[in-house]
């Protein structure tokens, strides 16, 4: 054997070979196919810098960019039967939950937390699709129910994130029953005078749309968002005819009605804070508008901001 060929040549070649780069440094748009540095797309709240495409990010990414200083106070995940119909396909699903819950680090499809955004206390219920299509099953309903609870027992307002494919399969009516029991919790939330915000991001469809994602007192709408019940393709196969190319989306849904505005991501935080000012009759909280011909940015209070029914075209 030659040992410098066997050995020392190869490990030379090791030293000197360049470290392969991560595959995941790059963002592609789904829109134009435009790479994004995945840094630049973080530190734009994952939305895409030439086109506006409006990226699906965390639940967790969502309530940092949403509380003060992403500061919150998580509300507890109740327990539920982990695989109440023994249910099985290619796996079983109580090995998919472990699964999803070790990749994603979540209990569940939805967290909820409560904490100040613009010095208003409040609390955000988020979906996740990272866990199981962000889908509705027993534990999402069970913190649903709970997180609306607390904030009808004190009072406070509550705004939704919703994103999801739907009810749960593999609990069955289990699932299904999460459907009426969130309705009634949100009809609690308005009995006791809570103020309940919806923000539709992309996608939410299925039994979601049809229940708790479709009863808030206002609802907003992330630009390009998937909003429905049935899917596209079935749609057209009920109905024999071929729909529009912007079906669905959150601009269609604003022009015909279900939506009240559609908002660029970067303005939620201060569109949701000024809409709940005014529904709960708060004193005016300062909010950054914009920028002055000298670069310097302007202040105007809550109650002096456009009216909701022009916060549509101000987004825009």
């Amino acid at each position: 054997m030659n040992w410098i060929t066997n050995y020392v040549r190869p490990k030379i070649n090791s030293l000197l070979q360049r470290k392969q780069m991560p595959e995941n440094l790059w963002v592609k748009c789904p829109q134009t196919g435009e790479m994004v540095f995945h840094k630049d797309l973080e530190a734009n709240m994952g939305v895409i810098p030439g086109s506006g495409y409006h990226m699906r990010i965390t639940a967790g990414e969502r309530l940092k960019y949403f509380f003060d200083k992403g500061e919150l106070d998580p509300i507890e995940q109740p327990q539920v039967a982990a695989d109440p119909l023994k249910f099985r396909d290619k796996v079983r699903y109580s090995d998919k939950l472990k699964e999803q819950r070790r990749a994603t680090e979540l209990d569940d499809s939805v967290i909820a937390a409560r904490g100040k955004a613009d010095g208003i206390e409040m609390v955000a219920i988020v979906h996740d699709m990272r866990f199981i299509g962000g889908s509705l099953g027993m534990a999402a309903g069970e913190l649903i129910v709970r997180a609306m609870g607390i904030a009808a027992a004190e009072r406070l307002p509550v705004v939704l994130f919703a994103a999801s494919g739907g009810a749960r399969m593999q609990e069955g009516i289990l699932s299904l029953m999460q459907m009426p029991r969130t309705v009634v919790a949100v009809e609690l939330l308005k009995e006791a005078g809570c103020p309940y915000v919806v923000v539709l991001t992309n996608p939410t469809t299925g039994g979601v749309s049809a229940s708790y994602a479709m009863l808030g007192d206002i609802h907003i709408a992330e630009p390009g968002a998937v909003i429905g019940f049935a899917g596209r393709r079935v749609i057209e196969q009920t109905i024999r005819e071929k729909l529009p190319d912007d079906f669905q989306t959150a601009e269609y849904l604003r022009e015909h009605g279900m939506v009240d505005m559609v908002v660029r991501r970067h303005d939620l935080k201060a569109t949701i804070t000024r809409l709940v000012a005014l529904l709960t009759k708060r004193p005016p909280q300062p909010i950054l508008l914009g920028f002055d011909e000298t670069g310097k940015a302007e202040a105007q209070p809550a109650a002096a901001a456009l009216p909701v029914e022009n916060a549509a075209a101000a987004a825009d």
